[in-house]
């Protein structure tokens, strides 16, 4: 099903495709990936002019745009195709109460610019872009609270009250990313007050799983079982995890078990089961597969077909990141399955950690790199043989 290069890769022209393949050729090199951020941070001090250099290239492979005005043209490009856009709004790193109220009101412009039509299916935002770090980390640990770090928390909440409340009121799902573990239970318990409150009617509010860590399928359960008992719809996405290198440090540094399963193998498991159990639960749950993963995305549509559910059933939904695994999410789409691609965007420095982030992620799967090289060469040789044909033809 996701072998079809021509389906993959037909909203990129023949530049656009060779510019993608010398790109994975670097990412998938382990040593220009791990001494890339270093090299780009000395550059940016010493006043050398990289910023073009990367706006050119990672930064156009896999941003949209510095601004939602600058991602029209992504967004439509992907929607000719049937795939649907996720306007990520990809800066972090604040601290400041400042930052964090301009982050909340770019996110609801983008909640804003979705409900113009449907190419762009949901919004999305991390906590930590609304609320400090350490304070979630605070909340986390059950450590006692100061009366201003309660009154922060409780500025905190409101941001992500107005964006919740905003995304009902449009009908615009929204999308609250996972974060690492030692903060993520503050999280978890702010986003299931949300979809208790805007979830009554259908799945507006939706909360990240990630089933790398070996307790993320009991907690899946046990709110779906909430969400029934308690009389709301839960909205879940389902995704393997994306900071596994830097838990597994922590842990070893901190001297607790890691909370990241040992082996892939019981990743793929935990989220294959998350996967049967939203479906098990369908009439409860809406969730996305947020995943890059082809064995596990066959599985989901085969089990559809178990179920005798259709492509585009609403409450079901793939979805990958912008200028990855086109194979899944064009074939996909062809297909008539609900497909949306996350588009970040951002000032370029800003969104700099974001960009090194998904690089180490993406050199650290197996064979991902070389996956995407060998579907790249595969349609570039199917493009140079399709004009031989041609030109025989004529």
């Amino acid at each position: 099903m996701f072998d079809n290069t021509e389906i993959a890769f037909s909203h990129l022209s023949d530049k656009a495709l060779k510019k993608a393949w010398w790109l994975f050729k670097a990412i998938n090199v382990n040593f220009l990936v791990k001494t890339g951020p270093a090299l780009t941070n000395f550059a940016l001090k010493a006043g050398l002019p990289v910023l073009p250099l990367i706006r050119s290239t990672i930064f156009a492979h896999f941003c949209g745009g510095e601004t939602i005005e600058e991602c029209e043209d992504n967004i439509a490009n992907l929607w000719e195709y049937g795939v649907g856009t996720i306007l990520d709004y990809s800066v972090e790193g604040e601290k400041t109460e400042a930052a964090f109220e301009q982050t909340a009101a770019e996110i609801i412009a983008t909640i804003h610019r979705a409900r113009k039509d449907n190419k762009v299916p949901f919004s999305v935002f991390k906590v930590t872009g609304i609320a400090r770090f350490e304070l979630l980390a605070k909340i986390t640990a059950a450590e006692p609270l100061s009366t201003a770090e309660l009154e922060e928390f409780d500025r905190a909440a409101r941001r992500a009250d107005r964006i919740c409340r905003e995304s009902f009121t449009a009908g615009i799902p929204v999308l609250v990313d996972a974060e690492e573990s030692w903060i993520q239970s503050a999280i978890d318990r702010l986003v299931l007050d949300m979809m208790e409150k805007y979830n009554r009617e259908t799945a507006i509010v939706f909360n990240t799983y990630q089933l790398y860590r070996n307790d993320s399928l009991d907690i899946l359960k046990a709110n779906i079982k909430t969400a029934g008992e308690a009389g709301f719809y839960l909205g879940a996405k389902l995704v393997r995890g994306a900071y596994m290198e830097k838990e597994r440090e922590r842990a070893g540094e901190k001297g607790y078990p890691s909370p990241i399963h040992v082996t892939k193998q019981e990743s793929d498991r935990d989220f294959d089961a998350a996967v049967a159990f939203c479906l098990d639960h369908i009439q409860q749950v809406a969730f996305m597969a947020g995943t890059h993963n082809e064995t596990s995305c066959r599985k989901l549509v085969e089990r559809m077909k178990e179920k005798q559910l259709s492509p585009g059933d609403k409450r079901i939904w793939f979805g990958q990141l912008l200028g990855m695994s086109d194979n899944i999410s064009f074939n996909l789409a062809h297909a008539g399955y609900r497909v949306a691609k996350y588009v970040p965007y951002g000032p370029v420095k800003s969104v700099l950690p974001y960009l090194f982030r998904r690089a180490r992620e993406n050199t650290a799967i197996s064979g991902q790199m070389s996956r995407e090289l060998r579907l790249v060469n595969e349609e570039l040789r199917r493009r140079k043989d399709e004009r031989k044909v041609n030109v025989i033809s004529a």
